[in-house]
């Protein structure tokens, strides 16, 4: 890809980014508390299921283990 393209491209990705969220008829401070508050939301979002969803992972696949007749684990 030439590097024109992936500059239009990724322009054209934040554009239906702004009509998405309605957010191009926000004044420019407006728009920047927008972006600061929803990718800091995003990365709470992330954050947390890093760090919760392998554990609910394996909880539940021990509970299914169990269920279906698996051997229990070492209690160490």
């Amino acid at each position: 890809m030439d590097v024109k393209q992936v500059k239009d491209y990724l322009y054209w990705l934040y554009y239906q980014y702004l009509l998405i969220t309605c957010s191009y008829v926000l004044e420019p401070w407006e728009q920047s508390m927008f972006h600061t508050i929803t990718v800091t939301v995003f990365a709470m979002v992330l954050y947390t299921a890093y760090v919760f969803v392998p554990i609910h992972l394996r909880l539940a696949f021990q509970f299914f283990s169990q269920i279906f007749g698996g051997q229990p684990g070492s209690t160490v």
